[in-house]
């Protein structure tokens, strides 16, 4: 069986995709920088897994390799959430937040590429609804989360028909790097009321539109981004 790459396995989003490839008879191979969290993952759902970090290319590049020479599919689940008023932030911010957002998932693709075509198989990437919608202080993280919307749209056009590409785009979602959004009852309250759906996203809400693009159900669905935002992203709120 063709494994399906999973990196920021660890993470909310990558966790929930990891368990729901497993538990559809998939196997998942597990990437991410935090070795004892992801043995422990590996464990539960008995997978293979690589312990790197996806900013040093060299580790990231190796892992995707060792997933071996078939791929049914690509996750890069990886992300940060960078909030600061544009006048502040430092020339390393920004690229700081490209490298993690958006270089590092083109260096993921460019290792597992001919494993891919050999199989077939499906990328998913993870944009933001602030590549699209401005909000206050997102300068950094919109401008990177936007570039990840160019490569996988990019991508989707040169890899054709071998390798679809898509891109996830969520709203605020319940996850360790958004707690400091989220600690806060009020502030979470507050946010929610934002979306239509007058909630926060759950990590399962993206993972599941992420397996499905991972899955032969969504075979004829290649260079879209799609929206996982509650309605933020189109929709007026009513908060």
């Amino acid at each position: 069986m063709a494994r399906i790459v999973v990196i920021g396995a660890t993470g909310g989003i990558g966790g929930a995709l990891a368990r729901r490839l497993a538990a559809r008879g998939e196997e998942p191979f597990l990437v991410a920088r935090d070795a004892g969290r992801l043995a422990a993952l590996a464990e539960e759902l008995r997978a293979p897994w690589r312990a790197a970090d996806v900013l040093d290319t060299a580790a990231l590049k190796a892992a995707v390799a060792e997933a071996g020479p078939v791929l049914a599919g690509l996750a890069f689940c990886v992300g940060s959430i960078l909030l600061k008023p544009a006048p502040r932030l430092s020339e390393a911010e920004f690229l700081d937040a490209y490298r993690l957002n958006a270089l590092a998932p083109a260096m993921a693709v460019q290792a597992a590429l001919q494993a891919l075509a050999a199989g077939k198989g499906s990328i998913v990437l993870f944009s933001s609804v602030a590549a699209r919608k401005g909000f206050p202080n997102h300068a950094a993280i919109g401008a990177a989360k936007a570039a990840v919307e160019g490569l996988a749209l990019s991508l989707a056009a040169e890899l054709a028909p071998s390798i679809r590409v898509n891109a996830i785009a969520p709203s605020l979602t319940r996850t360790r790097i958004a707690e400091p959004l989220t600690r806060s009852p009020q502030m979470a309250e507050a946010i929610a009321r934002q979306h239509p759906l007058a909630r926060l996203g759950e990590a399962d809400d993206a993972a599941a539109l992420a397996d499905f693009l991972l899955s032969p159900a969504s075979g004829w669905i290649t260079g879209q981004v799609i929206g996982v935002d509650g309605g933020r992203g189109t929709l007026a709120g009513k908060g």
